[in-house]
Protein backbone atom coordinates (compact mmCIF):
# COMPACT_ATOMS: atom_id res chain seq x y z
CA UNK A 1 0.00 0.00 0.00
CA UNK A 2 1.08 3.82 -0.59
CA UNK A 3 2.31 5.64 1.98
CA UNK A 4 0.82 8.48 0.14
CA UNK A 5 -2.87 6.59 0.31
CA UNK A 6 -2.99 5.92 3.64
CA UNK A 7 -2.61 9.05 4.58
CA UNK A 8 -5.59 10.36 2.46
CA UNK A 9 -7.16 7.74 3.91
CA UNK A 10 -6.40 8.45 7.49
CA UNK A 11 -7.05 12.29 6.98
CA UNK A 12 -10.37 11.33 5.01
CA UNK A 13 -11.72 9.12 8.37
CA UNK A 14 -10.49 12.03 10.71
CA UNK A 15 -12.65 14.87 8.53
CA UNK A 16 -15.71 12.85 8.75
CA UNK A 17 -15.30 12.14 12.24
CA UNK A 18 -14.91 15.62 13.19
CA UNK A 19 -18.08 16.24 10.92
CA UNK A 20 -20.27 13.60 12.42
CA UNK A 21 -19.17 15.05 15.94
CA UNK A 22 -20.24 18.62 14.92
CA UNK A 23 -23.81 17.02 14.22
CA UNK A 24 -23.97 15.01 17.37
CA UNK A 25 -22.91 18.52 18.99
CA UNK A 26 -26.16 20.32 17.64
CA UNK A 27 -28.07 17.52 18.65
CA UNK A 28 -28.36 15.59 15.45
CA UNK A 29 -27.43 11.59 15.61
CA UNK A 30 -27.27 9.33 12.81
CA UNK A 31 -29.76 6.76 11.22
CA UNK A 32 -29.77 4.18 8.67
CA UNK A 33 -32.99 3.41 6.81
CA UNK A 34 -33.83 1.11 4.30
CA UNK A 35 -36.20 2.06 1.33
CA UNK A 36 -38.49 0.29 -1.46
CA UNK A 37 -35.80 0.13 -4.22
CA UNK A 38 -38.26 1.94 -7.27
CA UNK A 39 -36.54 0.45 -9.89
CA UNK A 40 -36.94 -3.40 -9.13
CA UNK A 41 -40.19 -4.43 -11.33
CA UNK A 42 -42.19 -5.44 -8.18
CA UNK A 43 -42.13 -1.76 -6.77
CA UNK A 44 -43.09 -0.61 -10.55
CA UNK A 45 -45.73 -3.09 -11.04
CA UNK A 46 -47.23 -2.44 -7.31
CA UNK A 47 -46.87 1.41 -7.92
CA UNK A 48 -48.84 1.17 -11.02
CA UNK A 49 -51.38 -1.39 -9.92
CA UNK A 50 -53.23 1.70 -7.50
CA UNK A 51 -53.04 4.32 -10.02
CA UNK A 52 -54.67 2.44 -12.42
CA UNK A 53 -57.16 1.74 -10.18
CA UNK A 54 -57.77 5.37 -9.21
CA UNK A 55 -57.63 6.27 -13.27
CA UNK A 56 -60.40 3.87 -13.82
CA UNK A 57 -63.11 5.70 -11.24
CA UNK A 58 -66.02 7.50 -12.35
CA UNK A 59 -64.67 10.67 -10.24
CA UNK A 60 -60.70 10.48 -11.80
CA UNK A 61 -61.01 13.79 -12.85
CA UNK A 62 -62.06 15.36 -9.58
CA UNK A 63 -59.40 12.77 -7.70
CA UNK A 64 -56.65 14.46 -10.48
CA UNK A 65 -57.61 18.10 -9.90
CA UNK A 66 -57.49 17.60 -5.95
CA UNK A 67 -53.81 16.05 -6.54
CA UNK A 68 -52.90 19.12 -8.79
CA UNK A 69 -54.54 21.69 -6.38
CA UNK A 70 -52.05 20.16 -3.86
CA UNK A 71 -49.25 19.03 -5.70
CA UNK A 72 -46.07 21.08 -6.17
CA UNK A 73 -44.51 22.22 -9.29
CA UNK A 74 -40.91 21.46 -8.27
CA UNK A 75 -39.58 23.37 -10.58
CA UNK A 76 -41.09 26.35 -9.68
CA UNK A 77 -40.50 25.53 -6.01
CA UNK A 78 -37.60 27.60 -3.72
Amino acid sequence: MCPVRSLDKAAARDRVRRYRERLRQRGLRPIQIWVPDVNAPEFVGEAHRPSALVAAREYEDDDQAFVDAVSVDWDDAT
